[in-house]
């Protein structure tokens, strides 16, 4: 998802960024651990799917124990997950015993007991990882149930990290499924409901294999942050989120035959929205183009209170060309669900017509669905329902259907209508 210009740049990254729900870091409750393939077989252009299963409104009402796809045999994807961008030093420690090569095999040695190895830029574009100089990328692999641990986070794949001038890169090498053991946690709360997490499972798994479409010549298929899906590695696994993921194995959705971004966020406000009121080059499909919503009322994210800075308000009229004193910020065009898609600024210089989702971008609203917006003198009131850019799955409403004994298929089919339900080969 390449952007063209910079504001739709930031438009992306607040997009994927509201899929995150806000939650207090809580301990893990029964981790338990997972050995990973390990493997450097990258994952094919394109996916084939099996005969899908039906989302669509044929589909009989089924409680929590509705029959899924079967899962594939086949060995999973391998993702390449970008864990550590533009650095000059890491320390990555291993738990035991790790084999430590150049990618072309030249060069390698192994260290048989845990400990910890450096890394850094070397002189003419190398990079060091422990006593091996070169200008290739180096591949530290744990053996067996080693883990390798960065920053505080654990990880069970493959690191690689790439020379790039005076810095360097780490890209972790990482089975699919293993990879959403390490994204769900930070994507929906683990102690939610288990048919919402399965929910999660199928749309983090579909965003993921989108994602890595014709990446063959690109470095690596995703971020490990808000730019893609927040991932902390997998070297701990919460059993709820074991089950979501196992249960739902290699299941994804798709239109029409083929893959979508299925984009998720925290709070729709009572309604999800046309994925053009961010994008309006995004092509039309039925999934993506908004549901009502009554599942998401019980969240404190429902509706807020927000105080913002003018001067980033200010700071956001200049970039579009507006210079001087903002005087006011007015809801000029809604959407269906009450989501203000244009907004007018005015300032001691003129007005312009901009939208919401840039504003947003630019401030840092949790919302567009705002019912109240006032402009003083060093400060923006904003009230309004929802969190974050109403598009695709609303993860609150996720949530409360399935305490209401809702399944995650029909979770899935109210928030991406049209949808269908099928198995990666």
């Amino acid at each position: 998802m390449r952007a063209v210009n910079g504001l739709l740049i930031g438009a992306m990254l607040v997009l994927i960024s509201a899929c995150m729900v806000p939650s207090a870091k809580q301990k893990a409750s029964q981790p338990i651990t997972y050995t990973p393939m390990k493997t450097n077989v990258r994952p094919a252009p394109r996916f084939k799917l099996e005969k899908p299963s039906v989302l669509d409104e044929t589909d009989p009402e089924k409680g929590p124990e509705s029959s899924a796809p079967a899962a594939p045999n086949s060995p999973d994807k391998i993702v390449r997950v970008l864990v550590l961008e533009n650095s000059k030093s890491a320390y990555i420690k291993h738990s035991g015993r790790v084999n430590i090569y150049t990618q072309d095999k030249s060069k390698k040695y192994k260290i048989s007991t845990a400990g910890t190895v450096s890394i850094k830029p070397a002189k003419n574009g190398q990079v060091q990882v422990g006593t091996l100089i070169t200008k290739q990328p180096i591949l530290i692999e744990p053996v067996g149930d080693v883990t390798l641990t960065l920053d505080k986070n654990g990880y069970t794949g493959t690191f690689k990290v790439v020379p790039n001038a005076n810095t360097f890169n780490i890209i972790e090498l990482t089975p699919l499924e293993n990879y959403l053991y390490g994204v769900l946690p930070y994507e929906m709360h683990h102690t939610w409901a288990l048919e919402a997490l399965k929910a999660q499972a199928v749309a983090a798994r579909t965003y993921t294999l989108k994602s890595i479409e014709n990446k063959s010549e690109e470095p690596f298929d995703l971020y490990s942050d808000v730019r893609s899906q927040v991932y902390r590695g997998s070297a701990q696994v919460y059993d709820s989120v074991k089950k979501a993921v196992d249960g739902t194995r290699g299941q994804v959705l798709s239109y029409k035959g083929e893959l979508f971004y299925t984009y998720y966020h925290g709070n729709c406000g009572g309604g999800t929205d046309h994925v053009s009121i961010w994008n309006e080059k995004a092509p039309h499909i039925k999934p993506l183009a908004g549901n009502s919503c009554k599942f998401d009322t019980h969240s404190k994210s429902y509706t807020f209170k927000q105080d913002i800075a003018k001067s980033l308000a200010e700071k956001f009229a200049r970039t579009q060309g507006l210079k001087g004193t903002l005087s006011s910020v007015k809801i000029s065009k809604k959407t269906a669900t009450g989501r203000a898609n244009l907004l007018t600024l005015k300032t001691s210089s003129g007005s312009k017509q901009v939208r919401c989702a840039d504003f947003r971008i630019a401030t840092g609203i949790r919302s567009c669905k705002i019912t109240k917006l006032t402009v003083g003198t060093t400060k923006i009131h904003v009230e309004g329902h929802g969190y974050g850019h109403g598009i695709g799955m609303c993860q609150d409403g996720a949530h409360g259907m399935a305490k209401q004994n809702y399944n995650y298929k029909q979770i899935l089919k109210q928030y991406y209508p049209g949808s269908t339900l099928a198995v990666v080969k």
